[in-house]
């Protein structure tokens, strides 16, 4: 279980491939001196296993699915992502329930430079735009978010200067893709109204 309130931005020092999966190995600094082998953290909004830690510098491993299903499979050296490690039991839930189980991608269609802020139109897949409401939560990249507006195809989310310093969007550009989960009490919620229905 996760917050969504990013800790630290990571640096990925190497990939290494192993058929269809891929081990990532990222540099931290807050987030990795706590780390142990089997611990999860979020990268980019991942749930993830420490595989292992050697100094600044521990080691995660995405299988086929998660490669396909999330932006991990286009990881390379060099690249920054959003570190999160998991809520503590007697600690606050600043941003909302983030699981770290990726529903899938959108892409940035649009970014409007405010005074003070940034709106990042983001497009998605039809079939999720039910699992959205007006200034409800969603995840972008692992980044608890409110969904300032919504779009036939997507949403809107404005990024103030914190979340722009301390997270990878100030690295987005149009066109780029993004990790979306979605409101986790939501998707139950219309779940049990459908009558546990798939659609």
């Amino acid at each position: 279980m996760f917050t969504g309130l990013i800790e630290e931005l990571g640096n990925v020092v190497k990939v290494q491939r192993k058929g269809r999966s891929a081990v990532f190995f990222i540099e931290g600094r807050k987030t990795v001196r706590s780390l142990t082998k089997n611990d999860s953290i979020a990268c980019d909004g991942v749930c993830l296993t420490v595989l292992r830690k050697q100094g600044r510098v521990f080691q995660v491993q995405a299988v086929e699915e998660t490669l396909q299903k999330t932006t991990l499979g286009d990881l390379k050296k060099g690249d920054a992502v959003n570190l999160e490690r998991p809520l503590a039991a007697d600690g606050r839930l600043g941003g909302h329930f983030v699981l770290g189980h990726v529903d899938g991608t959108g892409v940035v269609r649009r970014i409007d430079r405010r005074t003070n802020s940034w709106l990042f139109h983001i497009g998605i897949a039809a079939r999720f735009r039910r699992f959205l409401i007006s200034v409800g939560s969603v995840t972008v990249n692992g980044v608890s978010l409110t969904a300032a507006a919504l779009k036939p195809s997507g949403f809107v989310v404005s990024i103030i200067p914190h979340t722009w310093a301390m997270t990878t969007f100030r690295f987005l550009r149009v066109g780029g893709k993004v990790n979306i989960e979605y409101d986790v009490l939501g998707k139950y919620a219309l779940n049990a109204v459908r009558g546990g229905k798939r659609t």
